[in-house]
């Protein structure tokens, strides 16, 4: 029988840290002890992303890092990279088991089962449009400031440069029922915040049926009895209906923060990438959002260098995020991901084109951050307290509603506790105070 430690890497977005927190419990619950990634451990698995060249890279390397710190610990790799390239990952000298983005219920079982072998075992399932939403078990992993909620998986869109339907499948909900009693149990284990993910989170309960969809979902979570705070991720602007922001608007206690993905600033390069909107649709969805909530956080994902991208439709990329004035921006370069539409466009861009590009709109994003931030001080915030900012300089870190980052002076025994603090200076990006 193997030693009973082990040690999770995750790489990706908020739903690969959901559910590396759901594998951490699985292992915790059979006895195993959970040890940094960095420690040498009996089992290394690493959570996998593969939305661009960058993260399967780092996806190997981590891989081969886990290696080389323990090269007789069984290597597991599961996500989004091991559903769509599981023969690349069988071919790292080291790795031991590879689990796609389904059947995870059984990835304790799959890696017990490999201890000992001689081959690599490949338990990736192969995609299908009947699979349903797989109910991990239920979770509530301590020692974090917030709890992720998976309530959603795959998508149905398929824009002409995603891996992820091909890596998630297509769209499915979680039910109703285990959604909110799971909210319950997080708030019941005292978590003051609760995100709620998906891969399309808009798209929750369209395969349900009846009344059932996000907006509902919402309210009814947001009244659980102890929750301080819900926190909503990305949304497509087509699914931000109008109750939706009404809900949001006057139901307390949901964070006034929205990240909604724009891509393109430009109509030509949104239809070629197989958005469902173009840019009047999508001013006009943000008009709305600010009428109904004022001071609202927007922060959006923007794409560089998708295939065909002129000077001119980049510029007008620049000319909508100014004009939106945005509170943060996610800059992705395009990558050229095998077996999407466009990764077989004409006119790929030069990577040096991207880069520069990239490095346009990070400063844009940098501006437009101190820009919203910088009348919060002299205010009081409600924050939530994430842990240590710089243990040197004796720091801590947390989050407004907002999503606006704040330094203050370190206090004792206060992570994942929401305190009051007078923000009194702009350093940088973030705001800094002295907790009152």
């Amino acid at each position: 029988m193997i030693n009973k430690t082990f040690a999770v890497a995750t790489l990706g977005c908020k739903v690969n840290q959901y559910e590396s927190s759901v594998i951490t419990g699985m292992f915790e619950n059979r006895g195993y002890q959970a040890v940094q990634f960095g420690q040498k451990a009996d089992i290394y698995l690493i959570n996998t992303c593969t939305v661009t060249h960058l993260s399967d890279r780092k996806s190997r390397q981590l891989i081969r890092r886990a290696v080389r710190t323990n090269p007789n610990a069984l290597v597991v790799v599961t996500g989004c990279y091991a559903q769509t390239s599981p023969s690349e990952i069988m071919a790292i000298e080291g790795v031991n088991l590879v689990v796609g983005t389904v059947n995870r219920d059984k990835i304790v079982d799959f890696a017990e089962n490999a201890h000992g072998s001689s081959v690599v075992l490949n338990c990736v399932r192969k995609m299908d449009q009947n699979i349903k939403f797989e109910e991990l078990p239920s979770q509530v992993v301590t020692g974090r400031e917030r709890a992720f909620l998976k309530i959603e998986e795959g998508c149905s869109n398929y824009c002409s440069y995603c891996i992820v339907p091909y890596a998630r499948g297509p769209q499915r909900s979680r039910s109703f029922e285990d959604s909110l009693n799971q909210a319950k149990d997080l708030v019941q284990a005292g978590f003051k915040e609760i995100v709620l993910t998906g891969i399309h989170l808009g798209s929750y309960g369209r395969d349900l049926g009846g009344e059932v969809n996000l907006n509902s979902l919402i309210k009814s979570i947001i009244n659980i009895p102890g929750l301080t705070r819900l926190r909503i991720s990305s949304l497509e602007s087509m699914d931000i209906t109008t109750d939706l922001i009404d809900t949001i608007a006057f139901q307390k206690g949901i964070c006034r923060h929205l990240h909604i993905p724009l891509q393109s600033g430009d109509d030509k390069i949104l239809e070629s990438m197989r958005r469902n909107y173009n840019i009047n649709d999508y001013k006009q969805i943000i008009k709305k959002i600010r009428e109904k909530i004022p001071g609202i956080a927007l922060t959006t994902d923007v794409m560089v260098g998708f295939p065909g991208e002129t000077d001119q439709q980049f510029c007008n990329t620049c000319d909508v995020i100014r004009e939106i004035s945005f509170s943060r921006l996610h800059v992705f370069k395009y990558s050229r991901r095998r077996g999407t539409p466009a990764a077989e466009f004409e006119h790929q861009i030069d990577p040096s084109i991207k880069e520069e590009r990239s490095n346009i709109l990070l400063a844009i994003s940098r501006e437009l951050s101190r820009d919203y931030a910088a009348p919060y001080v002299g205010t009081v915030q409600e924050v939530l307290v994430e842990g240590s900012y710089n243990k040197m300089t004796g720091f801590d870190e947390g989050l407004t509603d907002h999503y606006q980052r704040v330094l203050f002076p370190t206090v004792l025994n206060k992570r994942g506790e929401i305190v009051n603090v007078k923000i009194e200076s702009l350093q940088g990006e973030n705001l800094s105070g002295t907790i009152i």
